[in-house]
């Protein structure tokens, strides 16, 4: 799909502030209304725009608590990754879960939770009790760094998106 810098531009707000109306949109994109919301019609109809969420505080939700794991498996097998992934995708405390390559884990999770008795409760109740699963490493995040949701869109190094 070609996207032109209108489009981008659409993109780039959205990601920063995904509650604003199409009036308020069309503004900051130098658009009238009715052509702001074609494109934007046609970028969620491309798949460009997956969904529109609403970003939570997690500390404010007595979250305070992440958790980094790296999951090994006895087998590589596709029936042993499906039930494994199966599994994972119904726990809500797992807010991220990636096969990966390079590591000595199989898996890389991001699990968000009350507190370290809660994670306990995760861990020995649900995560090492998939089956398949043969080794968990875990780590905590002390203080987050850098936190985005947004992609780069352009101009950055590197860069090898659409003009």
């Amino acid at each position: 799909m070609e996207l032109d810098r209108t489009d981008l531009k659409i993109l780039a707000q959205l990601q920063e502030h995904g509650g604003l109306s199409n009036l308020e949109l069309a503004e900051r994109v130098g658009l009238s209304p009715t052509p702001c919301a074609r494109r934007v019609k046609r970028l969620e109809a491309e798949g460009v725009i997956k969904s529109r969420v609403t970003l939570l505080e997690q500390s404010r939700l007595g979250l305070t608590l992440t958790a980094h794991i790296g999951v090994t498996m006895d087998r590589h097998t596709p029936e042993r990754f499906e039930a494994f992934e199966a599994a994972v995708i119904a726990y809500p405390e797992i807010i991220d879960c990636c096969v990966v390559t390079g590591q000595s884990a199989d898996y890389l999770i991001k699990a968000v939770v009350k507190d370290m008795a809660h994670y306990e409760q995760f861990l020995l109740g649900k995560l090492t009790r998939i089956p398949g699963v043969t080794g968990v490493h875990s780590s905590f995040e002390l203080r987050k760094v850098v936190s985005r949701t947004a992609l780069p869109l352009g101009g950055g190094a590197g860069f090898t998106g659409p003009a």
